[in-house]
C-alpha cells in the first residue's frame, strides 16, 4: 500500500513554516490519540501512526530537505521513517509535544505532582452607590455580602468535632495515583488525580454537620468600609483579607468596592473643581451685586462685579472637592446665567426707553462695532 504525501498527511502545503507543521500535528496528534479515540481504537492507532512518522520527517531539516527532494524513496529501507520505533531525534521532541497536551496542562508529568498547597481565597466585587457630598468629603458604612468562610465548627478540617481528616489509602496521602496503560508504543505511566480523596490525600470518615465535611459554609457578613473623601465615580477601593476564605489554609481574598456617584441637582464636577449655574437678573449683571450662591460648605457671598456678561465664570477658591491623594482642595466655579424678563410693567418698558434714550451709544458697544465693521466691509452702504 503507497504512503500518502506526508504534507497532505499533516494538512498543510509544501511551503509551511515549522510553526505549521508544529500546530498541524500537535492538532492531529490530539485528535487521533488512542485515549480519546476509545470506539474506533484500530482506525485510530494507524492514523495516530501515520500523524507521527509525517511529522518526525518534516520537522527535521535535514531529512525535510531528503524528502521534498526524493520522495518516500529517501527512506526505504528505514524502519518507519528515519527509525520512528525508537522515538529518536526529532520523534522525541513529537512525543514531548504529546505528553504536554495531555499531562502537562493539567498539572501533572511523568513522576510530576499537582500543587496541593495553601492557595489565597477568591476576592470579591461590591458595586456602592453613593451621594455627590459622600464622594466629596468621605463615608464610613457597612455593607452586606455573602461569602464562604471557614467553619467555625470544624475549624475549616471538613471533620465532626473530635474527629480528624485521615489519609487516603489509596494514594497514601500524596492526592495522585499512577496509572499504566499499555499502548502500541509499549507502557506508559501517567499521573492522574485520585478518584476517592480527589486529590486532597485525606478523606473524611466523620464529616462535620454544619459544614458537611466541606470546611467551609456560606453566611452573610457586614464589613465596615471607609470611602475616603475626593473618590470619583468609577473609584475602586481595596478592603484587604474581606473576600472569600483561602484553600487548606491559604489567606482570604480581597473585596474590591465599586463607586457609582449620584448626580447632583446643582453640582456638576471637573477633576477636583465643583460647578454651578447661577442666574442673576440684567439689572444686577449691569450694576453689579452681592448675592448668596450654594456650595458643598453650604450657601457663600459672592460678589458681582458691575457689568457681568451673561456666561462669565466666576471663581470661589478652595470650595471644590477635597484633592484625593494630597491636602488642600479644588475651586468652586460659578457660571452666571443672566435672566431677562419675558414680561414688563409699563413702568419698567418707561425706564428701560428712558435708559435706552439716555445712553444709547453706551447701552451696548458690542452691538456698536459690529454694525461699523458691517459698514466697513459694504463700503459705507
Amino acid at each position: 500500500m503507497s504512503k500518502r504525501d506526508y504534507y497532505e498527511v499533516l494538512g498543510v502545503n509544501k511551503g509551511a513554516s515549522d510553526d505549521e507543521i508544529k500546530k498541524a500535528y500537535r492538532k492531529l496528534a490530539r485528535k487521533y490519540h488512542p485515549d480519546v479515540n476509545r470506539d474506533n481504537p484500530k482506525e485510530a492507532e494507524e492514523k495516530f501512526k501515520e500523524v507521527n512518522e509525517a511529522y518526525e520527517v518534516l520537522s527535521d531539516p535535514n531529512r525535510r530537505a531528503q524528502y521534498d527532494q526524493f520522495g518516500h524513496a529517501a527512506f526505504d529501507g528505514a524502519q518507519g521513517a528515519g527509525g520512528f520505533g525508537g522515538f529518536g531525534g526529532a520523534a522525541a521532541g513529537g512525543f514531548s509535544d504529546i505528553f504536554d497536551m495531555f499531562f502537562g496542562q493539567s498539572g501533572f508529568g511523568f513522576g510530576g505532582r499537582r500543587n496541593y498547597g495553601p492557595e489565597k481565597g477568591a476576592d470579591l466585587r461590591f458595586d456602592m452607590e453613593i451621594t455627590f457630598e459622600q464622594a466629596a468629603f468621605g463615608i464610613e458604612t457597612e455593607v452586606t455580602l455573602p461569602r464562604t468562610e471557614e467553619c467555625q465548627t470544624c475549624q475549616g478540617t471538613g471533620a465532626a468535632p473530635g474527629t480528624h481528616p485521615e489519609t487516603c489509602p489509596q494514594c497514601r496521602g500524596t492526592g495522585q495515583v499512577q496509572v499504566t496503560q499499555n499502548t502500541p508504543f509499549g507502557r506508559m505511566v501517567n499521573v492522574r488525580t485520585c478518584e476517592r480523596c480527589r486529590g486532597e490525600g485525606k478523606i473524611i470518615l466523620s464529616p462535620c454537620r454544619d459544614c458537611s465535611g466541606k470546611g467551609k459554609i456560606r453566611r452573610q457578613r457586614k464589613i465596615k468600609v471607609k470611602i475616603p473623601a475626593g473618590v470619583d465615580n468609577g473609584s475602586r477601593l481595596r478592603v484587604a483579607h474581606e473576600g472569600e476564605s483561602g484553600v487548606r489554609g491559604g489567606p482570604p481574598g480581597d473585596l474590591y468596592v465599586y463607586i457609582f456617584v449620584k448626580p447632583h441637582k446643582l453640582f456638576t464636577r471637573e477633576g477636583d473643581d465643583v460647578i454651578c449655574e447661577v442666574p442673576i437678573s440684567f439689572v444686577q449683571a449691569a450694576l453689579g451685586d452681592e448675592i448668596e450662591v450654594p456650595t458643598l460648605d453650604g450657601k457663600v457671598k459672592l460678589r458681582i462685579p458691575e457689568g457681568t456678561q451673561p456666561g462669565a465664570v466666576l471663581r470661589i477658591k478652595d470650595k471644590g472637592i477635597p484633592h484625593l491623594r494630597g491636602h488642600g482642595r479644588g475651586d468652586q466655579h460659578v457660571k452666571v446665567k443672566v435672566v431677562i424678563p419675558k414680561k414688563l410693567t409699563d413702568r419698567q418698558r418707561e425706564l428701560l426707553v428712558e435708559l435706552a434714550k439716555a445712553g444709547s451709544d453706551d447701552i451696548n458697544p458690542e452691538q456698536k462695532g459690529f454694525f461699523q465693521k458691517m459698514k466697513d466691509a459694504f463700503g459705507g452702504l
